[in-house]
């Protein structure tokens, strides 16, 4: 069997993410300066780096206590709003850099009083040349179209600069360091990956992700690797969105994919939605959790060991095996999925919407 591209840059990760750590923890009092007086955080991305952006949103509310959200570029792009964010830090994510409409929404941020900050995996981009401070991950180049070691990158970004604007920036460090160590574990392993894909490759029924809080963004990225590399057609649910209505569309013949976390608040409530789901006939895959968890899971595939303040940067890998083997067991070519490029267009202009 060939090895695809997609392939090699996942094995890439651990050495990636070990450059990442070492290249963006040292910055911390920048970005704590730079935020000095900020009372809120928005992040502005598309495609993958949006979910990147929403781990940073949970993380930077429920570790480091400051208000974030969302921020939609089309409000200062097309709708040409003025808004105060003179209290305010603007994160924008592009792995690029380069994408025209998160540069121009940099720009007219900062016009409106933001401080910015640019996460990107190009050092001499323009997103990061005209940030008030770039994080620039240390990825190196990716060639395939799917964002894997680009994504983990910003998810240990988002790490940092939710740490450091906490009121105790070192505390998971140590924890922090070990996660190249224990993602090369689980890609070496591979555990659980030929048989979440091969269940995938024979859904009868509709194809569901769901998450929730810190691993909600984990989520969505799943799901949206699956839909784009596999072409499948996949809706990414919140545990809480999937519970007010969706979950009826669940029978037997679907496949319910589940991304949580070894510990915290909402580790029990994924749990009892495994349950659940497999009551209604789905086959459920559970990827991460603790115990109990894969025990409600008709199969399971490990996850990086991490509390969940990290989980989403290593439960993220487990998930690119499986798509990358689901690809394979289609006969696609998981490098150049159909009708997507690494750069595609936002619009019929010269905007540009990030893979990663």
């Amino acid at each position: 069997m060939i090895e695809s591209q997609m392939l090699r840059e996942i094995h890439e990760q651990p050495a990636a993410a070990t450059r990442t750590i070492e290249a963006l923890v040292p910055m911390r009092p920048e970005i704590a300066a730079l935020a000095e007086g900020r009372r809120h955080v928005l992040f502005a991305a598309r495609g993958s780096s949006d979910n990147a952006g929403l781990y940073g949103r949970y993380l930077l509310e429920t570790y480091a206590g400051r208000p974030a959200a969302m921020l939609a570029p089309s409000v200062f792009t097309h709708y040409q709003a003025t808004v105060d964010l003179s209290d305010t830090l603007v994160v924008t994510v592009s792995q690029s850099g380069s994408t025209q409409e998160l540069v121009e929404t940099q720009a007219l941020v900062r016009a409106q009083g933001a401080a910015t900050v640019a996460i990107t995996n190009v050092a001499d981009s323009p997103l990061a040349a005209e940030a008030d401070l770039a994080l620039v991950t240390q990825a190196g180049p990716e060639l395939a179209v799917p964002a894997t070691k680009t994504y983990l990158g910003q998810t240990i970004a988002m790490a940092v600069l939710a740490t450091a604007l906490s009121p105790t920036p070192t505390t998971l460090d140590a924890e922090l360091a070990e996660l190249p160590r224990r993602i090369a574990q689980v890609i070496e392993a591979g555990a659980g990956v030929d048989e979440a894909a091969c269940a995938l490759a024979e859904a009868m029924g509709p194809t569901i992700v769901t998450g929730r809080g810190l691993l909600l963004g984990t989520a969505l990225e799943t799901a949206l690797k699956i839909e784009e590399t596999c072409l499948r057609p996949v809706r990414g649910y919140s545990y809480a969105d999937l519970r007010h209505g969706p979950i009826a569309v669940v029978r037997p013949g679907a496949v319910a994919v589940l991304v949580c976390a070894q510990d915290g608040p909402l580790t029990g409530p994924m749990t009892e939605l495994a349950g659940a789901l497999a009551e209604r006939g789905a086959t459920v895959i559970g990827i991460g959790g603790d115990d109990e968890f894969v025990r409600a899971c008709g199969l399971h595939v490990p996850a990086p060991a991490a509390p969940e303040t990290l989980a989403p940067i290593g439960t993220i890998v487990p998930a690119q095996l499986v798509v990358e083997r689901l690809a394979a067991r289609l006969d696609l070519d998981p490098d150049s999925p159909r009708g997507l490029a690494k750069v595609t267009q936002t619009e019929a202009d010269s905007s540009s919407d990030d893979r990663a």
